[in-house]
């Protein structure tokens, strides 16, 4: 169930970056970053619970290729356009996702 649901969400977060961003429903009307953020962050902790037994760097270098990957996408659109500052922003959410995870993981002192 926790793989199927990270990867019904990596399959949104895909659909609705390539979508035209007219079509976008409203409650992404906020800034740019922020959802980039924010959508890396949601996909970085459903990836780490879905695949619990992955390093986190191997977590996180796959979520970076793609986001990567997504701007590249959109920059083949014709209606969106790639964005390396994106790119950015979705590393500070997988990164900030990685933390989370790994002082929830860390044993505690005595």
């Amino acid at each position: 169930m926790k793989k199927a649901a990270f990867w019904c969400a990596l399959a949104a977060v895909v659909a609705l970056s390539l979508m035209p961003g007219a079509m976008l429903p409203p409650v992404f009307n906020f800034w740019d970053k922020a959802q980039h953020a924010l959508g890396f962050l949601g996909l970085t902790c459903l990836a780490s619970l879905a695949y619990p037994e992955k390093h986190w760097r191997y977590l996180g270098m796959v979520l970076l290729l793609a986001g990567a990957a997504i701007e590249l996408a959109q920059s083949a659109t014709g209606w969106r356009h790639g964005d390396w500052l994106d790119l950015l922003a979705d590393a500070v959410g997988i990164v900030t996702a990685l933390t989370a995870r790994y002082l929830w993981q860390r044993p505690s002192a005595p």
